[in-house]
């Protein structure tokens, strides 16, 4: 594979302003494919197979006005008003009316006259049924609906809104995470280069990567139902790998300016060296994205392959246009700032690097992990276990109005609910019952006795009817995220037969709090399966790019290790609340949907930094045969830029933590720490003790498994001799005496 890079690397080193054009043309028809679609996210969820979606399509072929979205609307008074005085009922009555008359809207329940008021009498509780899913519901409806709650909210009335669709439900997200990300990932690659330029161009074209992924993403949206949380997802990754990519290939190309190689001769080494471990660890990370397709739930099939597409653009902007515009740099990626303190700073840390890389500190981290290789490990493995503990106790769910800031009208019409009514009201349950086979006049009244019979029923009432169905909400004691609400669904599905008998009826458990529980449940199932495909894909992959089975191995423990200890913080945090205020956090449940995606991103990113590390050791292996000085002279060599790698990442992932979001918040926290986990204390701690403590054995592999697994040249140590070979064959020609025709 190495050789093939080579030759792309040297292909556009020649071709190089074809190739900047063509990423420009790139890049300028995306802006044009996703301004011309005007493509939206949308959070329009559909779980194929489940009893809550049979509940949506039966709604949708009988009674189709009531298979929309619903928004509660709470009404609360001021002081010791009640909603039943009148000017507060009044000022309910109009804003009812007026919802009723909004398009998309199919029915309105008015507090007042269903008596769905609290006991003291100071929070009414309406709703809002929609024609439409959450996602089609138009922004201009949304609107209209704030505009005829001001006047109640004039008159001194608290009014929050809740539910499936609601004005403020969908959040737009800020330039901020993108521009600290960007900052921070700058000042690290300044750092780590010493040159403006060196540390520009990683950027440069991350961001151009980034561009065509979120266009092309927008472009999507406007035909298939993209989340909002896979944008978010597209652009951490996007970015972190775009920049990572960049780093590691121009990382080697810097290297060999410093050693003397000129620019046409080194670019194309970097692409063939550098660029197979890059071309290795997004094909890693993209497979794993697009393993999130076993799950069967489409918006986390959609999430998986936009963050995919986004990682393949990453990858493809590092392997052609960073060497085209390497090549127009020329010598400039060498050309070192002159820091006031130590002018000559820089410079001679790349050459000490280049040339005496003894003397680097990440020979001297080496060095110290050979030495203290048991003591490390036994601490290492201990502080990640002790981390991954809270795992034990992880609750999953998808957001209620609990999980969102406390400052949003979710938050604040469920805490009013909460309080005036009982934690059940946040979440009821909705029963689509068939009663067109029924000739008991009293089926329906004794459907509905028998479900308030059942344990945990605070209150059931019928909703509507049409076309020989019966719509019937049933309100549990608790709330949608506590787990007595998702035994109470399991109960009236397994008790379905006993419910309905001598009713005629047949009914369907559905509502937004059934389909939570059921994506739950479908992805706590799928979580297995998924975790056995990526541990089986791994043990393949890694098998097949070091040609040796305990390297594999070692991974896949350390990979374990560091997704379950940042679980394990996450579950601290979010559910428990440990510095929940420090990073203003709403503690809750965990996303159902977050270990899968936390498996699937860590998964290809371990891969990343453990084909970086190692295989600069199994270079140094291939060319010295020793295994504790190969430990130590490859990380050496590739410390220095997997901690820039890594730290650009955290960096990234933590700015987006800063995000006021249910489902970004916990996604990039937990990402910052499994990458900052597994970098530092796995791959460039416990993977080279565990080496150093294995020794030769290390690269051991019989003669039989030689012969069937291929030799990829990861490491592009034969690439490099090949090159080198060529290099002083041409040089010994050209100083070859030329004879003198007579």
């Amino acid at each position: 594979m190495s050789r093939y890079l080579f030759l792309l690397g040297r292909l556009v080193v020649r071709r190089r302003w074809w190739v900047l054009v063509l990423w420009v043309f790139l890049l300028v028809g995306g802006i044009i494919v996703a301004v011309g679609a005007a493509g939206k996210t949308s959070d329009n969820f559909t779980i194929p197979g489940t009893e809550s979606q049979d509940a949506v399509a039966l709604l949708q072929q009988r009674m189709p006005a009531f298979s929309g979205a619903q928004m509660q609307v709470t009404f609360a008074t001021p002081g010791m008003a009640k909603v039943t005085d009148a000017q507060p009922s009044a000022e309910i009555t109009r804003a009812m009316a007026g919802f009723k008359e909004l398009p998309q809207v199919a029915a309105v329940v008015d507090p007042l006259e269903s008596k769905t008021i609290s006991p003291d009498q100071r929070v009414a509780l309406g709703s809002v049924q929609f024609s439409e899913s959450a996602g089609k519901v138009s922004e201009e409806t949304l609107g209209e609906v704030d505009r005829i709650a001001a006047p109640a909210r004039d008159a001194g009335l608290q009014v929050e809104f809740s539910g499936g669709v609601y004005p403020g439900f969908t959040t737009e997200m800020p330039e901020t995470p993108e521009i600290i990300g960007i900052i921070v990932a700058f000042l690290i690659l300044m750092i780590t280069f010493g040159a403006v330029v060196a540390a520009g161009l990683p950027v440069g074209t991350a961001l151009i990567g980034v561009g065509i992924g979120v266009t092309g993403i927008l472009g999507i949206a406007a035909f298939v139902d993209v989340p909002a949380a896979a944008l978010s997802l597209a652009l951490m990754l996007g970015l972190s790998c775009g920049i990572d990519y960049a780093l590691f290939i121009l990382s080697r190309h810097r290297h060999n300016i410093v050693l003397g190689m000129s620019v046409a001769e080194s670019i194309p080494l970097a692409v063939g060296t550098a660029g197979s471990s890059v071309v290795f660890a997004a094909v890693t990370v993209i497979i794993a994205l697009c393993g999130l397709s076993v799950a069967g739930i489409p918006f986390l099939t959609v999430m998986g392959l936009t963050a995919a597409g986004a990682v393949l653009a990453a990858m493809l902007v590092a392997l052609t246009l960073l060497p085209a515009l390497l090549s127009l740099a020329g010598g400039s990626v060498a050309k070192f700032i002159s820091p006031p303190l130590h002018p000559d700073r820089p410079e001679e840390v790349a050459r000490i690097a280049a040339y005496e890389p003894e003397r680097t500190m990440g020979h001297a981290w080496g060095r110290f992990v050979t030495r203290f290789r048991v003591p490390l490990l036994v601490a290492g493995v201990a502080v990640l276990v002790t981390l991954a503990i809270p795992v034990t106790r992880i609750h999953l769910g998808l957001p209620s109005g609990a999980s969102q800031p406390q400052s949003s009208t979710a938050h604040k019409a469920y805490d009013l609910i909460d309080r005036s009514f009982g934690p059940g009201f946040n979440g009821p349950l909705l029963v689509a019952a068939d009663m067109s086979r029924a000739t008991d006049p009293n089926a329906a009244q004794a459907l509905i006795a028998r479900l308030q019979q059942e344990p945990n029923v605070a209150v059931v009432q019928p909703a509507g009817t049409g076309d020989g169905l019966l719509l019937i909400q049933v309100v549990p004691k608790t709330g949608p995220d506590d787990s007595a609400t998702a035994d109470l669904v399991t109960r009236l599905r397994d008790d379905r037969t006993a419910i309905e008998a001598g009713t005629g009826a047949n009914y369907l458990v559905g509502g937004t709090t059934a389909a939570n529980i059921d994506t739950s449940s479908r992805l706590a199932g799928a979580l297995p399966i998924f975790l056995t495909v990526v541990v089986g894909l791994a043990l393949i992959l890694l098998t097949i790019a070091f040609r040796t089975v305990l390297v594999p191995l070692s991974s896949i423990v350390g990979f374990i290790l560091s997704v379950f200890a940042a679980l394990g913080a996450q579950v601290a945090v979010f559910q428990w609340g440990w510095g929940a205020s420090f990073l203003g956090v709403t503690t809750g449940q965990t996303l159902s949907f977050l270990p899968i995606i936390i498996l699937a991103i860590i998964f290809g990113l371990s891969s990343d930094y453990q084909i970086f590390v190692v295989s600069r050791i199994k270079e140094e292996y291939s060319r010295s045969s020793e295994a504790i000085a190969s430990v130590q002279n490859g990380v050496a060599h590739s410390a220095r830029v997997v901690t820039a790698a890594a730290l650009i990442m955290f960096g990234v992932f933590v700015a987006f933590v800063t995000v006021d979001n249910p489902v970004t918040k916990p996604l990039a926290f937990t990402l910052a720490v499994g990458v900052i986990l597994d970098a530092f204390v796995v791959r460039l701690t416990l993977v080279p003790a565990v080496m150093a403590l294995i020794g030769d054995r290390m690269w051991y592999h019989p003669r039989w498994f030689a012969r069937i697994v291929p030799d990829l040249d990861i490491e592009g140590t034969e690439l490099e001799r090949r090159v080198h070979a060529e290099g002083a064959s041409l040089k010994a020609g050209a100083q070859a005496p030329q004879s003198v025709p007579d």
